[in-house]
């Protein structure tokens, strides 16, 4: 590697973080967004499945959302947008009562609370933004995202640790021990080890496949804007918007860019409110920023926004070829499991770092105060309703508290 530059020839001599500007060959390019896409599938057709949408319909939107975003944040930040949880409750609701139709409206006009708020942010500021949100403060909460997703790694992982124990370990030993290319991509590796182990245990249903056709258009539907989804629906994209700063702060640190800055936390929102009203307009689930890839950035050290546009075209070409889709979905729980706990501790380690790096002194009970409610709130599963079915819980909780702390509490003269 010369001046930060990867090339066919020294593409087997990979040591450092994989950067925009730095070129790959084709075929690797394509294997690595194929990482990220193996990476996003699981959680982005487990919404649809708990809401009643369309499988197909949630890959595409999650495709076209995520291009929307790298386009609209001129292609500089790492993000793959995938199907959002916290709307699970809400959309599952409006889905039973009164159909998808009436589910598509309200998740529209939740993408367009987002364009508000980042008007809003473009208006007031970076400063303002560095105020409410130091690393007192963003630390403990990118340790919360990760901290958040433990248990759903281990509840996989613990249906057979066997297997989940062997995805761990290719995992482990190809980041530290493995030289070239194939160091880049553990995630593809760890699951094809797993997947094998797991047709070895017996364990691993090939229905789907066989029951799936090659090719089929996804199921879109065309939105109804109706006053009572709307206002179930909606509101909680409050919450999810501080959830948003929180992952760009945590791609952020893990990338060792400063994306507030540029492009901006207004691009940003801007790109995931109209990635989440396009899906809202297809019959997909709601959009948001996915701390599963972010892991694979922190694992991988591959930080090049193009992979993630490659993902974001297979994730639309599976949801138009079924059998593709249909073999990822055949990938038993431990495996996945297995290769989560490494990407889900990364996340909460880039949160150790940022604290580290920033130097913020936990001998002074300002900030210790203030990152241990953090910490409790995030990841203790905390709840409130504010107004309504408007509810704040775990990291978007925690966060929103963490402020008002940094806010309220005396700063050592």
């Amino acid at each position: 590697m010369a001046d930060g530059k990867v090339n066919a020839k020294a593409s087997s001599k990979v040591s450092g973080p994989i950067r925009a500007n730095d070129q790959l060959p084709t075929p690797q390019l394509l294997i690595l967004g194929l990482q990220h896409a193996f990476t996003m599938f699981g959680a982005t057709i487990l919404v649809p499945i708990l809401t009643g949408l369309s499988i197909s319909v949630a890959l595409f939107t999650a495709g076209i959302g995520t291009l929307w975003f790298h386009f609209v944040t001129r292609g500089k930040v790492p993000v793959f947008l995938g199907s959002s949880f916290a709307f699970i409750a809400p959309v599952a609701l409006v889905v039973s009562q009164s159909g998808i139709p009436a589910a598509q409206g309200g998740i529209i006009v939740a993408g367009l609370i987002y364009c508000v708020m980042a008007l809003l942010i473009k208006y007031l500021g970076r400063e303002f933004m560095e105020k409410i949100l130091p690393p007192v403060v963003t630390g403990p909460v990118i340790m919360v995202i990760g901290l958040n997703l433990a248990p759903v790694a281990i509840g996989s992982a613990s249906q057979n640790w066997v297997i989940a124990l062997i995805v761990l370990a290719t995992a482990i030993i190809i980041n530290i021990y493995v030289k070239g290319f194939f160091r880049l991509i553990p995630v593809i590796i760890s699951l094809m080890v797993g997947y094998v182990v797991s047709m070895l245990f017996g364990i691993v249903d090939t229905t789907p496949i066989q029951q799936a056709q090659w090719f089929a258009i996804p199921d879109f539907t065309w939105p109804v804007f109706d006053v009572a989804a709307i206002g179930l629906i909606a509101p909680v994209a409050i919450a999810t918007m501080v959830e948003h700063v929180g992952d760009v702060l945590a791609v952020g640190a893990t990338v060792e860019e400063d994306f507030v800055k540029d492009p901006g936390l207004h691009r940003t929102l801007i790109g995931d409110g109209v990635g989440t009203a396009l899906a809202g307009i297809f019959g997909g689930p709601a959009n948001t920023t996915y701390s599963e890839n972010t892991g694979v950035l922190a694992l991988t050290k591959v930080w090049k926004p193009s992979v993630m546009r490659v993902a974001a075209v297979m994730a639309i070409g599976l949801s138009l070829i079924q059998k593709l889709g249909s073999f990822i979905q055949t990938i038993p729980e431990p495996v996945i499991g297995g290769i989560s706990i490494v990407l889900f501790g990364m996340i909460a380690s880039v949160g150790v770092r940022t604290v580290v790096e920033n130097n913020v002194d936990f001998k002074k009970n300002r900030n210790l105060l203030i990152a241990s409610v953090i910490l409790v709130v995030g990841i203790g599963g905390a709840m409130i309703t504010i107004w309504g079915n408007l509810q704040f819980g775990g990291m978007g909780l925690a966060a929103i508290i963490g402020i008002i702390l940094n806010q309220i509490l005396p700063k050592d003269k």
